[in-house]
């Protein structure tokens, strides 16, 4: 009987847990802080390998930080983030992504 109960006590922590663990490792969705974290890890890795440009890095940069000044704006109204204002900040978060990424290949500042 011990080990019945045991086993329902297990299946019902692991129950519990399989939701919010799922929702934390869905494929190709970042919180707001990591994504902050992966586009200033390529902003850097840019510069480094000469695929981005001084202005170019120094543009991106400031968007960059005005994504950050706007989330901190959204953050001070409320505690916390609206569904809308995550939205319009993954939204803005892709669109600097992109920008990043079609920076960094468009050929035009390669050292090779």
């Amino acid at each position: 009987m011990k080990k019945f109960m045991l086993l329902i006590a297990g299946l019902g922590v692991a129950t519990a847990a399989v939701p919010a663990s799922a929702a934390a490792f869905q494929p190709g969705w970042q919180n707001i802080n990591a994504r902050q974290d992966r586009i200033e890890q390529r902003i850097n890795q840019g510069i480094r390998s000469g695929s981005l440009s001084r202005r170019e890095a120094t543009q991106i940069r400031n968007e960059y930080r005005g994504l950050v000044r706007l989330e901190a704006r959204y953050r001070a109204s409320r505690p916390g983030l609206t569904m809308q204002e995550r939205r319009d900040l993954d939204r803005r978060y892709d669109a600097l992504s992109a920008k990043v990424r079609y920076e960094k290949h468009d050929r035009n500042n390669h050292r090779r």
